[in-house]
């Protein structure tokens, strides 16, 4: 039987835990200024917009933590399919935010979201068996 090499880690606990809300507040802020200035176009910045950036950044940010923490829990078919769905729906609306139609943001969401799912699937499928345990 061939044991599975573990690669080591060099991060302790607690930076792995600062990182698991971090990271998603960084993505989300960062998501946020971008819908934003897709929606003002180059215009001027007003109160409304920062207040668009600021909530479209919490919503981001919230269903990222969201998909994060209960993904894992699925099988690896629907694991993929939750995290390619977020992608895929928030690279829709980022484009959606440009005043394009909604049928070209759609289905911009769609190709994203198909591709990321055939990246996680294959990522997943390989590194576990059927139960979800990792075998690498």
């Amino acid at each position: 039987m061939v044991r599975p090499v573990h690669t080591p880690d060099v991060f302790d606990e607690r930076f792995h835990r600062i990182a698991r809300v971090a990271i998603p507040v960084a993505l989300g802020l960062v998501y946020g200024y971008w819908a934003a200035a897709n929606r003002r176009a180059g215009g001027p910045i007003t109160g409304w917009n920062i207040l668009f950036g600021f909530v479209t950044a919490l919503a981001f940010i919230v269903l990222c933590l969201a998909v994060a923490t209960w993904a894992p829990l699925l099988k690896r078919e629907l694991h993929s399919g939750v995290k390619s769905a977020f992608a895929g729906a928030s690279i829709g609306f980022l484009y959606s935010q440009s005043g394009d139609s909604v049928l070209r943001c759609a289905v911009l969401g769609l190709l994203v979201g198909a591709a990321i799912y055939v990246v996680f699937f294959y990522r997943y499928y390989t590194r576990e068996d059927a139960e979800g345990n990792r075998v690498r």
